[in-house]
């Protein structure tokens, strides 16, 4: 190489080296992770194919057990350097419940070593609500999630102080509307999401006395329209890969603002 001979752009993670366990079929994460990340910040998924939770508490509910592909992902990322590691699953920790969190945060911590930080998609949301000073969200969730989960969801944020001030499951439209949510990403809706129409529905449905807005899913396509729907609602908006990378950013020691995704990364 010469010496005029500038280097290119290699998306080496020398500030920050991010571990994400993501859905092993879906594509949103990854792609808005990379789409947000500041540089020097790098990106590794290991995919993840149990049901959710992806943790199992164990009887006495003295800790959880977890999947065996969870734990094969964290047996190869306790090799890779990680700054932070986080469980991007907004299914599992709401499904897990209070504690649930913490615990599989404990249990991967013992695999991938005290220099990783981890956490959960679960933990990142309510932190971001804190940071955002959000009490009374509108939650927005997924059109796949069946009526348990959203059940799961309301019960989980309640259960941590914000309760949400109104609730929505996104209407995928005409094509989707004969088949079950838990049958849509099967049938490929999670490759064929466009951001419009459900930017068009949180600004119809948001209740006049949400403070802020909470997208739940990470496998849900949304953060392109975070920083339009804060102008148009005038409220904070959070997203489940836009928390989990603010926290990860924040436990990893980058403190580096990130225009067009929302105030939550220039916190």
């Amino acid at each position: 190489m010469t010496a005029e001979a500038p280097l290119k752009k290699d998306n080496w993670g020398w500030r920050a080296r991010i571990g994400l366990f993501i859905v092993g079929s879906e594509a949103v994460p990854e792609a808005e992770w990379w789409a947000m990340a500041p540089g020097g910040v790098s990106i590794h998924a290991a995919r993840v194919t149990s049901a959710a939770p992806w943790a199992r508490w164990r009887a006495d509910r003295t800790g959880v057990d977890l999947a065996d592909d969870l734990l094969r992902g964290a047996k190869q990322f306790a090799a890779m350097r990680l700054t932070a590691a986080v469980l991007a699953h907004t299914s599992s920790s709401v499904v897990g419940g209070r504690g649930w969190d913490d615990a599989t945060a404990a249990s991967l911590s013992a695999v991938l070593g005290a220099d990783v930080a981890v956490t959960t998609n679960g933990l990142n949301t309510l932190a971001a609500l804190r940071a955002s000073a959000v009490k009374r969200p509108f939650l927005v969730l997924p059109p796949w999630f069946p009526d348990g989960t959203m059940e799961a969801a309301v019960r989980y944020y309640t259960d941590h102080g914000f309760a949400p001030a109104g609730v929505l499951r996104m209407d995928p439209g005409r094509k989707w509307r004969d088949l079950p949510p838990q049958d849509l990403y099967g049938h490929g809706l999670g490759f064929v999401q466009e951001v419009e129409p459900l930017h068009a529905q949180i600004l119809k449905g948001c209740p006049a006395e949400a403070d802020g807005v909470l997208i739940a899913g990470t496998g849900f396509r949304c953060v392109a329209i975070l920083e339009t729907l804060e102008q148009d609602l005038k409220r904070p908006v959070v997203s489940a890969n836009q928390a989990s990378l603010w926290r990860c950013l924040r436990l990893s020691g980058v403190r580096t603002p990130v225009q067009g995704y929302g105030s939550l990364l220039a916190l």
